[in-house]
């Protein structure tokens, strides 16, 4: 049910009105991997981009964009017994700089935006700093806002009826 429950707040986050890159979809796929059974935390990452990119657009970069949710995904299984602050930050922190690398790697590779040079490569990455600073702080942001708030209704429901429905 938790699982359903985020698919659609970050399916939604796709199309609401938004500072651009400052979404849930990182968290998401970070706490997917943490929380959620491993088949279950790879592909609903996955879900997510493809049932939002089919009415926001396809796009020339869909297999480093996916991809990367989904490498991000299984980097929070480590988070599984690694769980605290730190940790969370740290890995949220490299999730979004590796989301930064490789989807602009793919923009440079696949797109006529950029010369495929190491100029044209370095002026992809640079153009694109702006938005690194809404995915890096949204990254942040909505990790903590998730990982605590997760925890903090299975302390609340712990031992109760609602247990079995919302955290299985």
């Amino acid at each position: 049910m938790l699982a359903f429950l985020l698919l659609l707040i970050g399916i939604a986050s796709r199309f609401i009105i938004h500072i651009p890159n400052f979404t849930p979809i990182v968290a998401l796929a970070l706490f997917s991997g943490a929380y959620l059974p491993k088949r279950t935390a790879v592909l609903f990452p996955l879900a997510l981009m493809i049932i939002s990119d089919l009415f926001i657009g396809l796009h020339e970069t869909i297999l480093f964009t996916w991809g990367s949710v989904v490498v991000i995904s299984i980097l929070g299984f480590w988070l599984r017994h690694n769980r605290n602050p730190i940790n969370i930050l740290s890995t949220s922190l490299f999730s979004a700089v590796f989301f930064f690398l490789v989807t602009n790697f793919g923009t440079w590779l696949m797109s006529n935006l950029y010369p495929r040079t190491l100029s044209g490569l370095q002026e992809c990455f640079i153009l694109a700093v702006p938005f690194f600073r809404a995915t890096l702080s949204s990254t942040i942001v909505y990790s903590f806002a998730i990982f605590g708030l997760y925890e903090l209704v299975a302390v609340r429901i712990k031992e109760t009826k609602l247990t079995n429905v919302l955290l299985d």
